[in-house]
Order: C-alpha cells, then sequence, then structure tokens
C-alpha cells in the first residue's frame, strides 16, 4: 500500500485543527497527518502534539517564516519518512477532506492533481467581492506571465505523487503565499510532470484569520515574470514539456 502523508502547514490555527484531523482520520484511517507549526502564539502546535500518535506527527518550527517555507520543511520530511504520496491542504477548513478520494484516484495516471476552485466557473463560497475580484485577477495574471494553462495557480489543495517533488530542486522556491503556489506550479510544469485538475468548492474560513497580506500579492506580481529564467530540474527532470490534462475525472 503506498504510503501517504498529508502536510498542513499552521499558524494560530487552534480553533480548526482538532476538527480538521478529525474529519481526515474518520474518512482516511490509514491517512498519515503531519501538520508544520510555525511557534503559533496561540498554542496550535501543542494541541497537535498531544494528539501524536503513530499517524499523526507535528514539525515544529522556532518562528514564522512563511507558507511556502512551511511547505518546504513539510515536504521534505514527508519524503524522508518514505512518503509515495503527499497531499497539501490548509488548516482553515476552507478545503474538503472528502476531495482526497477522487484526488488519489486521479493521482493514479498523474503526478500533480491541483484542487482546482476556477475549473467549472467560479467555485467559491462567502468570499468578499473584493477578495474574490483579487483572486481571479492574480490567476488571468499569472497565467499570462508563466504561461501555464492552469486555471487555478494559486489554490493550496494538491496531490502529489513523491517524483513530482524529487525532480524539483526544491532550494530554487524561494516564494511565499499566493507566489508559493504558482512558482510550484512551474517548475512542475518547466519539469515535464503529468498535471490535472479537478473541481472542488472551496469556503471561506469561519474561525481565524486569514494570513494573505498586501505583501504576499505584491511579491506574487513582481517575481512572477521572473520564473522564466530559473531552473527548477534536478538531475532527474522527465522532458522538457509537462503534460497538462484538463477537466474533472
Amino acid at each position: 500500500m503506498l504510503k501517504t502523508i498529508c502536510v498542513i502547514p499552521t499558524y494560530n490555527e487552534k480553533d480548526n485543527i482538532l476538527t480538521l484531523i478529525e474529519q481526515l482520520q474518520a474518512l482516511y484511517p490509514e491517512l498519515h497527518i503531519l501538520v508544520v507549526d510555525d511557534n503559533s502564539p496561540d498554542g496550535t502546535g501543542a494541541i497537535v502534539e498531544q494528539m501524536k500518535n503513530v499517524k499523526i506527527d507535528v514539525l515544529h518550527r522556532e518562528y514564522k517564516e512563511g507558507l511556502g517555507s512551511a511547505y518546504l520543511a513539510g515536504f521534505k520530511k514527508a519524503l524522508s519518512e518514505g512518503a509515495d504520496i503527499i497531499i497539501q491542504m490548509d488548516a482553515d477548513l476552507s478545503h474538503e477532506p472528502v476531495y482526497i478520494k477522487a484526488m488519489l484516484e486521479k493521482i493514479k495516471d498523474h503526478d500533480v492533481v491541483i484542487g482546482s476552485r476556477y475549473l467549472n466557473g467560479i467555485s467559491i463560497v462567502n468570499w468578499q467581492l473584493s477578495r474574490l475580484i483579487l483572486s481571479w485577477f492574480g490567476n488571468a495574471y499569472a497565467r499570462f506571465a508563466t504561461g501555464i494553462k492552469i486555471n487555478d495557480l494559486t489554490g493550496g489543495f494538491k496531490c502529489m505523487r513523491r517524483k513530482a517533488l524529487e525532480v524539483i530542486d526544491l532550494r530554487r522556491i524561494k516564494t511565499q503565499g499566493y507566489g508559493f503556489q504558482i512558482e510550484m506550479n512551474y517548475a512542475f510544469s518547466k519539469c515535464g510532470l503529468k498535471i490535472s485538475e479537478l473541481p472542488i468548492i472551496f469556503y471561506e474560513r469561519t474561525k481565524g484569520k486569514s494570513k494573505i497580506s498586501k505583501f504576499m500579492v505584491l511579491e506574487a506580481m513582481i517575481k512572477v515574470f521572473f520564473f522564466r529564467f530559473k531552473n527548477y530540474a534536478t538531475k532527474t527532470k522527465l522532458s522538457t514539456k509537462a503534460m497538462f490534462v484538463k477537466g474533472p475525472l
């Protein structure tokens, strides 16, 4: 059986993390859960620490170093622990665990599966109009800048094969926030991976505060044009062009 590890970065998510872990355990008893906590002042890391068992682990980081850094630390730990499949998702309950079943089915024929909010129109619940406009145009801008035909370049719900992370030189991924998701997708594409999107419904968080900042948006806008000048591939690069498959299961 393939070992699947779900990587969940956290910062001040004490009101959500327990519920999320319980949902994941109920739906997927064989799933391993790795929480990457950036020393949350609200005690999120301590809550997960009390839940630790053979299937639940927590990586405590000393400082808040950013979303991208947290994911990379989680990916590296998951790989070192023998993960065959890595799932990434937010801790704020905006990503419904029920979609993981379809992701695991679709990953059998792909290297990367993206939970897409924009594959079938706009599938977002309870966002303010200003944030929805920012996200939609941000994705359009990123597609223009990178030339990648992925509908949801900034989404954080993904399922990846081990080799998808092994063919990328993760040391070259430097962006945080919105930009991190775009840069990872660009790297996947340029390393010749087979990518697909799966439609999901995204729900706005009901507890806690969003971590999105003006700096993250500005960083993504500026750095996205420079991705083309970076070589993301390790020596195990697959090909020069990615295979992208559009559409639901």
